[in-house]
């Protein structure tokens, strides 16, 4: 067992607190189809989590162009489709609530884009909970680069070494880790224990209610 002491809390986005893995993985295969690709298999729409769409979008063409459209197919697919499959998982707003009577200082940073975001968080109800957001197009480079977390601690006025980055993908651990904060896995999103395992993060999180623990138990590694 290992005692944090902490009182600033950044999370991931989609596979975290809110459920849209199942919209994400519908806007890629429908963006895939719409441009002439095959559909991909599990393990490639996932390790695309948590980076930047473009990015992801690369992977298939080096034709700028290309990529530039099948960003808007996707972006289009996705936000016809968004606010009926996206929701909160049981527990985040609860847990939220917990952190916040504690002090606790809320981000979220995320590899959607700042607007996106935002849309999903008034969605799920949980705008007024998040203190500061920190989208893909707020940084020039996005997870798993250090940058959009540093950001979000720069604009909470907060040393690393008092946060973690809570997420649901290696690339949320390696940013956080680069970062400088501690990094915590969470085993409700799309990836197993063992999947995420060999990343190392500091700390894992088995269910939304663990979260409200952070910064006042000890959790196992």
């Amino acid at each position: 067992m290992r005692s944090v002491s902490l009182d600033v809390f950044l999370f991931d986005l989609d596979g975290t607190l809110i459920d849209s893995i199942e919209l994400i993985r519908r806007s890629l295969e429908h963006t895939l189809a719409a441009h002439g690709f095959g559909q991909p298999t599990r393990a490639e729409w996932l390790e695309g989590l948590g980076t930047p769409l473009a990015a992801q979008l690369r992977r298939y063409s080096d034709d700028p162009r290309l990529v530039e459209a099948m960003v808007r197919t996707y972006r289009t697919y996705n936000l016809a489709h968004h606010d009926a499959m996206v929701r909160a998982y049981n527990g985040i707003h609860e847990a939220l609530d917990a952190l916040a009577a504690r002090k606790g200082k809320l981000g979220v940073v995320t590899s959607k884009q700042h607007a996106s975001a935002q849309r999903g968080l008034e969605r799920c109800g949980l705008a007024g909970r998040i203190e500061v957001l920190v989208g893909a197009d707020d940084v020039d480079q996005g997870k798993p680069a250090p940058d959009p977390v540093l950001l979000a601690l720069e604009l909470l006025g907060a040393r690393p070494e008092r946060a973690v980055y809570v997420g649901d993908s290696p690339h949320d651990v390696a940013a956080g880790r680069a970062a400088g904060t501690r990094t915590a896995a969470v085993l409700w999103g799309p990836l197993s224990r063992e999947e995420l395992a060999p990343h190392k993060p500091d700390l894992w999180l088995e269910h939304p209610a663990d979260l409200a623990r952070l910064g006042l138990a000890a959790l196992r590694r």
